[in-house]
């Protein structure tokens, strides 16, 4: 499956737009990455569970928007995005959106 942010993919022609196609996920911190991560504020520097955190949620939404993607026929998916907000306190949405076509070589 070819993923990009761009409207087109070189090299290739759009046949079909098959549909929307979306995949989120929703994570909440982890106590005891939250307590290290307020210590680590104390000092600066990376929070690196917090980074772990995105990173699994982020991959977790392009997968399940992967999957969707799959479901509608496509062969790519073109302007995809990723959104994020919180959904309740210490708890966030993460989601991975774009348009699913069908491609011809050129």
């Amino acid at each position: 499956m070819i993923i990009t942010t761009c409207e087109s993919v070189p090299g290739y022609r759009i046949l079909e737009i098959t549909g929307l196609t979306r995949g989120s996920c929703i994570r909440a911190k982890h106590l005891g990455k939250d307590i290290g991560a307020g210590l680590k504020s104390l000092v600066g520097g990376e929070l690196k569970g917090y980074s772990e955190l995105l990173e699994e949620s982020r991959e977790e939404a392009i997968g399940r928007m992967i999957e969707q993607a799959d479901k509608l026929g496509a062969d790519a998916v073109i302007g995809m995005r990723f959104v994020s907000s919180q959904v309740m306190s210490g708890a966030a949405e993460f989601l991975a959106y774009g348009t699913a076509v069908k491609l011809a070589k050129d």
